[in-house]
C-alpha cells in the first residue's frame, strides 16, 4: 500500500513545482501601490513559501478597487503577463465591489467576517449568499457577480494574473464566455 502512495505523491510534488512561476520585476507603474506590501514578490518565488498572518504587510489597494479597501500580495504577481497569484483583500464594513466579471476564474476564500455575495448585472440583496470564515466561492471566467462586506472582512483571492476586473456600469463583459 505504501507504494501506490509514492507515485501520486511524487506527481502531485512537480506538479506544484511546475506550476510556480516567474513574475516581472516590476508591476505596471498604474497598480505599482499593492506591490510595495507584497514581502514575497520576486522574479522567483520560492516553492517553500509559508506565509504567517502576522507576516502579512497591508497596503492601500490598487485603483481598479473602490477606495476603502487594504491589500496584501502573499505569493506572485497579479499584474503580471502571466503566472498565479494569491492576495488577501481586507475591507471595512460596507464595502462593496459593484456588478463586475474578470478573464480568469478567481477562487476567494473568507478570512475573516463575512463576504455577501451575489451574481447578476445589479446587486439584489435578495439574491445573494452570504459565506463566513472558511467559506469558498469559485468566481467564474465572464461570471457577473457582486460582493459587500458585513463587518470588517478579509477574504483571500487566488487567480492567474494578470488581475483585471471589468464593471459592468461600464459596458458588457468582454470575457463573457460564448455561446
Amino acid at each position: 500500500m505504501k507504494a501506490l502512495w509514492t507515485v501520486p505523491v511524487l506527481v502531485l510534488g512537480a506538479s506544484i513545482a511546475c506550476a510556480q512561476t516567474s513574475a516581472p520585476d516590476k508591476a505596471p507603474s498604474k497598480q505599482s501601490s499593492i506591490m510595495p506590501s507584497a514581502r514575497h514578490v520576486s522574479g522567483d518565488p520560492s516553492p517553500g513559501l509559508a506565509t504567517s498572518t502576522h507576516d502579512v504587510q497591508w497596503g492601500p489597494a490598487p485603483d481598479v478597487l473602490p477606495s476603502g479597501a487594504e491589500v496584501a500580495v502573499l505569493q506572485g504577481n497579479p499584474f503580471a503577463p502571466t503566472g498565479n497569484y494569491t492576495l488577501r483583500l481586507k475591507m471595512p464594513n460596507g464595502y462593496t465591489v459593484g456588478p463586475h466579471c474578470h478573464p480568469h476564474d478567481e477562487i476567494v476564500t473568507v478570512i475573516q467576517g463575512n463576504l455577501i455575495f451575489g451574481m447578476g448585472d445589479h446587486i439584489n440583496r435578495a439574491e445573494t449568499t452570504t459565506l463566513h470564515n472558511g467559506g469558498l466561492v469559485n468566481a467564474a471566467q465572464g461570471v457577473h457577480h457582486y460582493v459587500i462586506a458585513q463587518g470588517e472582512t478579509i477574504v483571500q483571492v487566488d487567480g492567474l494574473a494578470p488581475f483585471q476586473i471589468s464593471y459592468l456600469k461600464d459596458g458588457p463583459c468582454p470575457w463573457a464566455p460564448q455561446p
